[in-house]
């Protein structure tokens, strides 16, 4: 109870920089943020997002943990109408249509052979996979935060990952994951079903 408080105040206090003094808002709960996030495949056109919108979202983003806080997880942002066209015929027809309308589109990526690492050598069996851990942590802080700060969400795999290397000049000591939109919601998502907690949890 008192660490899902402690999450309500964070994001409270988080979303404290992202509304204007004229307009006071104590914004969403954490609960509410993290029940109303959904991944929209239907976005408003009318509406766009500042780079300083997603600067801001970026620098939280930034508060994510990661192994021995090496950070190797990399985000190259497409903002103009030319370059988000690029990138939407790099991700498939069905991802091309999912995203019409969102004014952002980002590349993630992790920089190989920091996370799991020690003096060069794999820590564990799990090796560079801690790599692409650490890169859906950042990337789930990413589309929380978005969520709070009102904008919506599509993490995406489908990608011509050597495509977007050349796009953005991203070198080879990056792995290349997600494509993630940013937008606005034109319409509200149905919730998926969820397994029962008995089924993915075990106590001892």
């Amino acid at each position: 109870m008192k660490k899902h408080l402690f999450l309500s105040l964070l994001f409270a206090a988080m979303l404290g920089s992202c509304t204007s003094e004229s307009t006071p808002s104590a914004g969403p709960s954490f609960e509410e943020v993290v029940t109303t996030r959904r991944s929209i495949r239907h976005y408003d056109a009318t509406k766009t997002i500042s780079e300083a919108e997603v600067r801001q979202l970026l620098t939280s983003t930034q508060e994510a943990p990661s192994w021995a806080n090496g950070q190797p997880t990399k985000y190259y942002v497409a903002m103009t109408p030319e370059k988000v066209q690029a990138v939407q015929e790099l991700i498939g027809d069905f991802n091309k249509r999912n995203v019409q309308g969102a004014p952002v589109l980002m590349v993630s990526t992790y920089e190989k052979g920091k996370s799991g690492h020690f003096q060069g050598q794999a820590t564990n069996e799990i090796g560079e996979g801690w790599g692409a851990y650490d890169n859906g942590v950042s990337n789930a802080y990413l589309v929380l935060t978005a969520r709070a700060m009102g904008f919506d969400t599509l993490i995406m795999g489908m990608r011509d990952s050597e495509a977007l290397r050349t796009l953005f000049g991203i070198p080879e000591s990056e792995t290349i994951m997600a494509v993630i939109s940013l937008g606005y919601r034109a319409s509200e998502p149905n919730r998926p079903g969820r397994r029962d907690l008995d089924e993915i949890v075990k106590f001892f």
